[in-house]
């Protein structure tokens, strides 16, 4: 009976072993998912960092830069998430900045706006808040980074489509979208930037559709998506097995949800397959084709799965509601929008003044 007792002794640590390993595992594995989702984000803002690093020669500036778009872009993600609107974590690219992606889009001028706002209003809050640090720790790299983030945010306030300005404008007046057709292209010289020269430049032709040309339709957009079949379930039904070359137009129908969401049902009826699109859009729809189709694997005679890769064509609808914005709304966004530009510009000269070599 001793030695029974002394061998559960002996073994209980290795219980106890397996169990902190397991628990391991499991925690591992929960975690997992986030570990992935975080991997894209934290990549491109370490190459960012690396990049602007090469062009600035200083490790502080870079990082500091690097800080201040992730500080506006998650100004974008906070809005967002207060409309319940699905955004991706922001994603950086060297020398253009930082963005995210929205799986669900604004249904209307004012959330549109006011996710637009989010990025330059904490982007500038984070801007002071390294101001007063580098004003308490008299040290110059904070207002270095101060005045980039000031400086990235007012340019940001633009009134050109895709910057926040030119979002923030649906809500106010679309005039100011003249105001920076021609103040910006001043703006643009005096940066001497060919980015935003293209920008410009784009912009500038969108409003020659919409408003010389009086294209009504919107921009056209194909969305990729894919359908996986069962090379079994195939077997089964005596259907054929499409070849990686087969091509075709498949059958769909569309509707909206009583959320107001559209939604694309689309048929491959000789093989039964049918799948649900969300689309991030209101669209009017052009067709839906296939683009390519994988064998996987590609050797058996019976593949165990086929990926039918295919892609949703058409535009973006926009209704002349989106843009009916109430006039206190109207001016409340005006307002704010005058105000931190205001703000920005009031900074900036603060710190050229009171730190000239800044």
């Amino acid at each position: 009976m001793n030695e029974s007792i002394k061998k559960t002794k002996k073994s209980r640590p290795w219980g106890w072993v397996g169990a902190g390993i397991l628990l391991l595992f499991t925690k591992i594995k929960m975690i997992l998912p986030l570990l992935i989702k975080l991997a894209g984000p934290i990549l491109s803002m370490l190459i960012s960092v690396v990049s602007y690093a090469l062009l600035l020669g200083k490790w502080e500036t870079a990082i500091g830069l690097v800080i201040m778009l992730f500080v506006h872009e998650m100004g974008h993600v906070f809005a967002a998430k207060r409309k319940k609107l699905p955004v991706s974590l922001p994603v950086f690219i060297p020398f253009l900045g930082a963005l995210i992606t929205m799986k669900k889009h604004p249904r209307d001028a004012v959330t549109e706006a006011y996710i637009a706002f989010g990025g330059p209003l904490i982007g500038s809050i984070g801007a002071f808040a390294a101001l007063l640090l580098g004003v308490w720790l008299d040290q110059m790299l904070w207002v270095a980074i101060a005045y980039i983030g000031f400086f990235l945010n007012l340019i940001n306030l633009l009134p050109i489509h895709p910057l926040d300005g030119g979002r923030i404008s649906v809500a106010v007046t679309r005039w100011l979208w003249l105001f920076g057709l021609i103040g910006g292209f001043f703006v643009i010289l005096y940066l001497r930037s060919i980015l935003f020269f293209i920008i410009w430049l784009l912009f500038a032709w969108d409003l020659y559709k919409k408003y010389v040309r009086n294209k009504k339709s919107g921009t056209s957009l194909t969305i990729p998506f894919h359908m996986e079949i069962s090379g079994d379930y195939l077997v089964e039904r005596g259907s054929f097995i499409p070849g990686e070359q087969h091509r075709a137009e498949l059958a769909f129908v569309t509707y909206s949800t009583l959320e107001g969401d559209q939604k694309v049902e689309v048929f491959w009826e000789s093989l039964g397959v049918r799948t649900a699109v969300n689309l991030p859009h209101q669209m009017l729809l052009e067709g839906v084709k296939m683009t390519h189709i994988e064998h996987i694997p590609n050797w058996k005679p019976v593949p165990d799965k086929i990926v039918v890769h295919c892609q949703i064509s058409g535009e973006v609808y926009v209704s002349d509601k989106y843009y009916d914005v109430p006039n206190a709304t109207r001016w409340r966004f005006g307002l704010a929008y005058a105000g931190l530009a205001l703000f920005l510009f009031l900074m900036i000269g603060y710190i050229h003044r009171i730190f000239p070599m800044a």
